[in-house]
């Protein structure tokens, strides 16, 4: 039985798009307060009855929370133009080297607006 689950997270955050014309109002210095939302596949455990226990999930994501909160998105080595979707896949190479089972990564920038990345 294959299964699904997910753990969201928010962090707030400042960015501004490099290439977009000059006009482009992303392209002006500003912040959202961002929903990071991990999502995982594979067989629940015979003995837990579960894919991996959420606390484990939540430990794996606390330091890249942590340099995520409250930066400038370009300063951050490989976000020199922080999409969300470059964000989504940027934060996917980082988490999926300790989390197995990570299969997207799904970044909102506002209620209404989001990029996910499945490789």
């Amino acid at each position: 039985m294959t299964t699904r689950i997910a753990k969201s997270f928010t962090f707030d955050a400042a960015h501004r798009l490099t290439r977009v014309p000059a006009d482009h109002p992303c392209g002006r210095m500003h912040g959202h307060t961002y929903t990071v939302t991990l999502v995982l596949e594979g067989e629940p455990g015979d003995e837990s009855g579960w894919l991996v226990d959420f606390g484990s999930v939540s430990e794996t994501f606390s330091p890249l929370r942590r340099q995520l909160d409250h930066s400038c998105l370009n300063d951050l080595p490989g976000l020199s133009n922080p999409t969300a979707e470059l964000l989504a896949r940027w934060i996917f190479e980082r988490v999926a080297r300790e989390l197995s089972g990570l299969v997207e990564v799904t970044v909102q920038e506002t209620p209404s607006t989001w990029a996910s990345y499945r490789p």
